[in-house]
């Protein structure tokens, strides 16, 4: 009887727990940041109007300061035709923050692993700094 009372108990907080926003926000935060790699997967910018913010801005080393929506479309997204697929290793979300370390690769079968900084606002993607690791970088690099 005891073990019934405290499997219900768990049941009861996890449910409360669960009602908070904080728990349906973690979830609808990861599922932009797959949308957001499906995208390129899918070469579908449609889903990336679709989750960017108003405001966006993305940084990277290859000379990327906070560049805006327009520039990046131009710049960055060229790569999803180079993109195969990403293997998405850590999602760690933060409140507004999430850290995202994946290994991508491309149509070549080159492997490029990066780690992402998202900045999020009103439910959608505001911000992506991308610090590049080992391999090609990104798609379209032609140095390795």
């Amino acid at each position: 009887m005891k073990i019934t009372k405290r499997i219900a108990s768990f049941i009861i907080v996890w449910i409360i727990t669960c009602s908070f926003p904080g728990c349906s926000t973690i979830s609808g935060k990861e599922k932009l940041i797959r949308q957001y790699y499906a995208a390129y997967e899918n070469k579908d910018w449609h889903i990336m109007e679709l989750i960017l913010a108003d405001g966006f801005t993305f940084t990277s080393p290859a000379g990327d300061d906070h560049i805006n929506l327009q520039l990046y479309m131009q710049r960055c997204w060229p790569n999803a035709i180079n993109t195969k697929r990403f293997d998405l290793e850590k999602i760690i979300i933060d409140g507004e923050d999430a850290y995202v370390t994946y290994n991508g690769w491309t149509t070549g079968d080159k492997l490029f692993r990066n780690t992402e900084r998202f900045k999020f606002k009103e439910g959608k993607i505001k911000e992506n700094e991308c610090f590049f690791g080992t391999g090609v970088s990104f798609p379209n690099n032609n140095t390795k």
